[in-house]
């Protein structure tokens, strides 16, 4: 009887053990398509990189850790350390700023949703797409850039531009001065004369409406008058130097009586004939100037993609994009706070600004981490924006690694070893947040 009970348990461990192990071929089957896509795809670049980082430029010679102390070495490869860092510490602490201040503020208002969805649209959009939307609002050309086009606008509303930017005075003619002022008179007047200041250099859709015909100020005893003009006829008649029918005055000009080595006695503004008048001049010998700020080229806006402000510019593109995706996780966070901890904070007369820093922000801790994380781990890889939206000449003062890898393994650098070890850099670098937000995740949801 014992015998047979032995024997009965054993066959039960022998089908328990058989069971176990169709189960695990089973399992190897299902998973070995993966595996083998995870090796093809991950594994395997990644042990190729390494091995390619050894050697140098055409993969011929072993270099050993040559390419990796090149990038210390390099001044270009350590800017795009540097503006990777800025990028990892600026990008995503303003986005989870962002993200949660968006998401407290959609639960206080009536269109939520619509809201929600407005702010997470340019997820949908290709960073390709928006590097060349966000190109086109940079461009320096107000007439094609919009954020210049607003910044021109809101200048031009408080200070008046350069009436004539592109004016100068006709030579040979009794002014003398260089392209964009300030002009003067060859010699000297006295009160009681006249003089007339030729100008050429102005389109003819460029003259004010108020522009009139020029007349030149009559002489007063104890003034000097005058007549800024534009020298030119229709159809190009007329005397050099000279008033002719059919030329316009340049109203608007700031016109100056100057002696004694540069003191200014007198300023006048040019009426819609261009005439202008010195009233109460002691006597003397004085010189008429119009200063260089009637000459100065009309403000053209923030440069936005200049060297300065190139990565700036371009981690507000990325803001554009990754905002909604930062609201949208949090307010996912937010939605499963405990309201009565929130409802008795208020009982006990808490403002609402207490209640977010001492009760909203600490249990939305967690959440933010992630939020944190994940976006640190994007930006590291950020490439696209970076490399459509700065120009050629400024491309260099914009890279991060991504980019600085890609140049110098195939955007005409041909070096594979160096852009292999900045590949491995890169990922070595992306690893531990990775690490990071996995355990996060694993803690998460035990």
């Amino acid at each position: 009887m014992a015998d047979t009970l032995t024997a009965a348990r054993g066959d039960i461990a022998d089908g328990r053990r058989r069971a176990q192990r169709r189960k695990r071929r089973l399992a190897v089957v299902f998973v070995l398509p993966a595996l083998l896509l995870l090796g093809a795809l991950v594994v395997y670049p990644v042990l190729f990189s390494f091995g390619r980082s050894l050697f140098d430029a055409d993969g011929t010679r072993f270099v050993g850790a040559g390419n990796y102390a090149a990038i210390v070495q390099d001044p270009a490869t350590l800017k795009a350390i540097r503006n990777s860092a800025l990028w990892v510490v600026v990008a995503p602490t303003l986005l989870t700023g962002l993200g949660l201040m968006l998401a407290v503020l959609t639960e206080k208002v009536r269109w939520a949703t619509a809201f929600k969805l407005v702010l997470f649209l340019p997820m949908a959009v290709s960073f390709l797409a928006a590097g060349i939307i966000f190109r086109l609002a940079y461009e320096q050309d107000p007439d094609r850039g919009v954020l210049n086009a607003a910044v021109v606008g809101v200048h031009d509303s408080f200070e008046d531009s350069a009436a004539f930017p592109t004016a100068r005075a006709r030579e040979g003619q009794g002014v003398t001065g260089s392209a964009g002022g300030p002009y003067s008179t060859e010699g000297t007047l006295r009160p009681g004369s006249s003089v007339s200041l030729g100008f050429i250099g102005v389109a003819p859709g460029s003259m004010p409406a108020a522009a009139k015909a020029a007349a030149t100020a009559a002489p007063v005893a104890d003034a000097i008058g005058g007549v800024v003009y534009l020298d030119f006829a229709p159809g190009g008649s007329g005397t050099p130097g000279k008033v002719d029918p059919g030329e316009n005055g340049l109203p608007g000009m700031t016109v100056e009586a100057v002696r004694d080595g540069g003191r200014v006695a007198a300023t006048a503004v040019t009426a819609d004939d261009g005439s202008f008048r010195f009233t109460g001049l002691a006597d003397g010998d004085y010189t008429v100037r119009l200063p260089a700020a009637n000459f100065e080229a009309p403000y053209q806006g923030v440069n936005w993609l200049g060297p300065a402000l190139v990565t700036p510019a371009i981690i507000g593109a990325y803001l554009w994009v990754w905002t909604g995706f930062a609201m949208v996780l949090i307010g996912a966070g937010l939605a499963a706070i405990p309201r009565d901890a929130l409802e008795a904070a208020r009982m006990d007369g808490a403002s609402e600004s207490q209640i977010f820093r001492k009760i909203t922000v600490p249990l939305l801790a967690p959440v933010l981490t992630v939020v944190f994380v994940t976006l640190v781990i994007n930006v590291m890889k950020v490439f696209d924006l970076v490399y459509i939206i700065a120009p050629g000449p400024v491309q260099e003062e914009a890279n991060v690694l991504a980019t600085r890898m890609w140049l110098v393994s195939f955007g005409g650098g041909n070096d594979q070893g160096l852009g292999s070890a900045l590949s491995v850099v890169l990922l070595l670098l992306v690893v531990p947040a990775m690490v990071f937000n996995i355990r996060r995740f694993r803690r998460s949801g035990s």
